[in-house]
């Protein structure tokens, strides 16, 4: 699934930690990594506290000691930098993982700084947000030093209704390239944990509410079992369970003895997504090992 993969470099320490897990993956998946510089219109002398890349020959140079540095007999490393000087690098590293054909885009959140950063979000949040490709995807508080890479355990959230199994093809190659096993979960409410749309009805009607959600985990646990079921028969390992609770909260729970998170995002910007109470802007926001992104079709 995974043959051609793009990391973006802006020159600091902080993106560089996308590249081994980035060179990991590749190996594990027989893929080509390709690192990526775009010169930025109008950039800043330094990026987060590092001189930040401003001549496309200083970039090429850049890139090519990066490439010599993680290059292995089982990985081919190409290198390009996007010369012409722009000012939207979000749009700039969607169309060229379209251009360059890329299955998977590794990047590692650089934060955020005035209104609408915090709003709309970090460049990588922006790519995850516009572009297509599955975006693998780092905070930059994690501890690089403690992460398990190739994964054992994969966490792949269910929300029980078919919408989120757009991540389940992804799940399943990476479970095999690394002999991983797979953990499902859904999440289903309890009364106090209803989205804000359903916490008026079910506190007029608690007892008829209570019974609903009840109803709807034991649906959950046959879903689970029909999805391990099909996945196990493809020689993957698969485990499910489901959890009662606020959804993010539990994804944030079960993910701390997993190595990888993969979930199906709808992909809204963050504004958007707070008013419409998406689980995915929260669970990247606290997350401590990666996530894998795969937009929904």
């Amino acid at each position: 699934m995974f043959q051609r993969i793009l990391v973006p470099l802006d020159g600091s320490k902080l993106a560089e930690t996308a590249l081994p897990v980035a060179t990991a993956f590749a190996e594990r998946c027989g893929a080509e990594l390709i690192l990526f510089h775009v010169i930025e219109k109008g950039a800043a002398g330094s990026v987060h506290g590092e001189h930040h890349l401003q001549d496309a020959g200083e970039a090429q140079a850049y890139l090519d000691e990066l490439a010599a540095q993680f290059a292995t007999p089982e990985v081919t490393i190409e290198n390009h930098v996007h010369t012409e000087s722009i000012s939207e690098v979000p749009n700039s590293i969607i169309q060229h993982a379209l251009e360059f054909e890329i299955d998977l885009i590794v990047m590692c959140a650089h934060g955020s700084s005035g209104l609408r950063d915090r709003l709309i979000g970090s460049i990588a949040q922006q790519v995850i947000q516009r572009g297509t490709t599955p975006v693998l995807f780092f905070r930059p508080e994690m501890d690089f030093q403690q992460l398990r890479f190739p994964p054992q355990r994969i966490l792949v959230p269910l929300d029980g209704e078919g919408l989120h199994e757009d991540a389940l093809p992804a799940a399943r190659n990476v479970a095999q390239k690394c002999g991983a096993a797979i953990e499902l979960i859904t999440i289903v409410p309890t009364p106090a944990t209803l989205r804000s749309d359903l916490a008026g009805p079910g506190l007029m009607m608690p007892i008829a509410t209570s019974a609903m959600l009840d109803l709807a985990e034991r649906g959950a646990v046959e879903y689970l079992q029909e999805i391990g079921r099909k996945m196990n028969e493809q020689e993957v390992h698969v485990s499910g369970q489901v959890l009662r609770g606020d959804t993010a909260g539990e994804i944030l729970k079960a993910a701390e003895g997993a190595d990888l998170i993969i979930m199906a995002t709808h992909g809204r910007t963050n504004w958007d997504a707070f008013w419409q109470e998406s689980v995915t802007p929260k669970v990247m926001g606290r997350i401590k090992i990666p996530i894998l992104l795969v937009r929904e079709i």
